[in-house]
């Protein structure tokens, strides 16, 4: 059985950094690609960022373009987001996800694993 587990999540100030942590278990494809959505209060999932099952291709959304960076453990089921100069929008539930394919992709229903989700919130 499949499982995400996400970490890292917090309250954090405008203008801080964040980094979360995603681990997957319970795999049998090796060459999985990984990625991060969110989804704000009263919106749509959104994506995020996707790196694809070897690192060497990450895709990101506009809206975190130059503030994100995604990577993850070389041979390992590990992914991360770093995040810097957070904004109040970045406020959402941050999804990690995977897939049995060894691309990233930026739509929701690609990936067929999901973790339960950690909180980030933005103060001013």
């Amino acid at each position: 059985q499949v499982q995400l587990v996400e970490s890292g999540g917090g309250l954090v100030q405008a203008g801080g950094s964040l980094r979360l942590s995603c681990a997957a278990s319970g795999l049998t494809f090796k060459n999985n690609a990984m990625g991060w959505f969110r989804q704000a209060p009263g919106k749509e999932r959104e994506f995020v960022a996707s790196v694809n099952w070897n690192g060497d291709i990450t895709d990101y959304s506009d809206s975190v373009k130059g503030r994100g960076t995604i990577s993850r453990t070389i041979g390992g089921n590990s992914v991360y987001l770093q995040m810097n100069n957070l904004e109040l929008e970045d406020t959402a539930m941050y999804y990690c996800v995977l897939r049995n394919w060894n691309s990233g992709s930026r739509w929701s229903r690609d990936y067929e694993y999901w973790g339960q989700g950690t909180q980030v919130t933005v103060s001013s």
